[in-house]
């Protein structure tokens, strides 16, 4: 007889303390959020902002949020579902609409704060990282205004891989185009070669208008052309060309910079017509069984005759 050994004894059990809900969940990286929430003792109660960016299956969401110690609160928040508003009605997760979700949270917060007319952002896309050095302090915009400096925010990923070229820092381009101050560098936008410590920041500008969608749209139609109709049926639906996807995206930076605020909240009124069936009653419950049986008993009866 072999004797194995415990592995686990009473005392593990009773020592062992269960995670945060939301680290067993695998929803927060709770090592990350300490560093993003935790403010120096000197500074007070002065809140430090986090860029919010998640992706879900349909749409990019976009926040500036701060902790308190009951919770997060929400300062503002833009989601690409409201894009449609300014002009594009499809490829709502791609990387040029988290730019553009990016961008819209960004203008919106600003003019929120009063600081709009101040920091006005980068109207000239040509995805070069902005940033400027007064004292000792970096800041990532063009200008820093002597009374009021930018509003800084520290993007926060979540638990996605921040992988080279990822959607989440065409979210981050746009909000530091759009006059946020978010530290960061090139190292992980597209067209960054890691092996040659060079950035191709046209490749990256290429990517802000969805090049990479209208080539690839182009080279589907040439190839296949079902596949094509089927896979950009809405592209279609809209009458958008390959050809003329810069264009939009331009309009649509255009029209988020002229408008920034959000839309009016529709009163939520249920649909009322739809009537649950009543429940029924025992007596005709039974009558339902018995005409069954009879219905039955008739079926037997004929084919007996029969």
């Amino acid at each position: 007889q072999t004797f194995v050994k415990l592995q686990k004894s009473k005392a593990y059990f009773k020592r062992y303390q269960v995670k945060f809900r939301r680290r067993r969940e695998g929803k927060t990286d709770y090592r990350q959020r300490k560093r993003l929430c935790c403010q120096a003792k000197n500074k007070y109660q002065s809140p430090k902002y986090r860029f919010v960016v998640r992706f879900t299956n349909k749409q990019v969401i976009c926040q500036i949020a701060y902790s308190l110690i009951d919770g997060d609160r929400i300062l503002t928040s833009a989601s690409s579902n409201e894009l449609p508003r300014y002009g594009l009605s499809v490829g709502l997760k791609n990387y040029a609409a988290a730019y553009c979700t990016g961008l819209l949270c960004a203008r919106r917060l600003l003019q929120k704060v009063g600081l709009d007319d101040v920091y006005e952002g980068n109207d000239e896309i040509d995805g070069n990282v902005v940033s400027t050095t007064v004292g000792k302090t970096t800041y990532y915009v063009d200008e820093v205004d002597e009374d009021k400096r930018p509003f800084r925010a520290l993007l926060d990923v979540g638990v996605k891989t921040t992988s080279t070229g990822c959607r989440i820092f065409g979210a981050l381009k746009g909000a530091a185009d759009g006059g946020l101050d978010i530290p960061h560098s090139e190292k992980r936008f597209p067209g960054y070669d890691r092996d040659s410590k060079e950035y191709d920041a046209d490749m990256h500008r290429e990517r802000i208008f969805g090049g990479h969608v209208g080539e690839y749209m182009e080279y589907l139609e040439e190839e296949d052309n079902t596949k094509y109709q089927q896979q950009f049926a809405s592209y279609l639906e809209n009458d958008i060309e390959a050809d003329g996807l810069e264009e939009l995206y331009e309009s649509v930076h255009e029209k988020i910079r002229e408008d920034p605020s959000p839309s009016e909240k529709k009163a939520f009124t249920p649909d009322t017509s739809f009537k649950r069936k009543a429940k029924s009653t025992i007596e005709e419950r039974k009558a339902r069984v018995q005409a069954k049986k009879d219905a039955k008993i008739a079926e037997l009866e004929a084919e007996d005759d029969e």
